[in-house]
């Protein structure tokens, strides 16, 4: 599936002098060849949870796994609403990549078939699709989510600048 393209808006006012909007691609290839995401989500009683986890990215939407009675599986029951972030952890290089969406559930077995393949290529987890979700060899059941970005923001140093990146769906 082709990539959509989003509209940029590169934000001066936080951003060095001389610096440019990173392109899509360079974004995108961030969430491709990351393994770590922060997950926000937000509890019933309106707390924030946050919480690392390895994410996928694969057709233009980051997918995640969170176990059936995780509190972040819990959290996404009330309010799918959630932020997940990567990048570098360090002040004056890489780029940092917060992805803002809604999650959904992933019940389709053939999407889950890829997904599974793609989490044992990627990070040497094995999970067994069964009916509507992942399970491990410790007989855990495993949700996949996917959040398709609403707005992505890229984060670069060196030089510093911040970007907007909005689809339309």
């Amino acid at each position: 599936m082709p990539q959509i393209e989003p509209t940029v808006e590169f934000n001066e006012g936080f951003s060095a002098p001389g610096a440019t909007a990173r392109p899509w691609a360079e974004v995108a290839e961030v969430l491709e060849k990351s393994e770590m995401f922060w997950l926000s989500t937000v509890r019933r009683d309106g707390r924030p949870h946050v919480t690392p986890l390895p994410a996928v990215w694969l057709d233009g939407t980051l997918y995640f796994c969170t176990g059936d009675a995780e509190q972040k599986s819990k959290n996404l029951e009330s309010d799918a609403r959630c932020v997940l972030a990567t990048g570098a952890n360090r002040f004056n290089s890489g780029l940092d990549v917060v992805v803002e969406g809604t999650a959904a559930r992933v019940k389709d077995r053939a999407q889950l078939e890829r997904l599974a393949a793609l989490w044992k290529s990627k990070l040497d987890w094995d999970f067994e699709v069964r009916d509507e979700t992942f399970g491990d060899p410790a007989g855990r059941t495993g949700l996949v989510f996917g959040v398709t970005p609403t707005k992505v923001l890229a984060f670069g140093k060196d030089p510093y600048s911040q970007t907007r990146y909005r689809f339309t769906s």
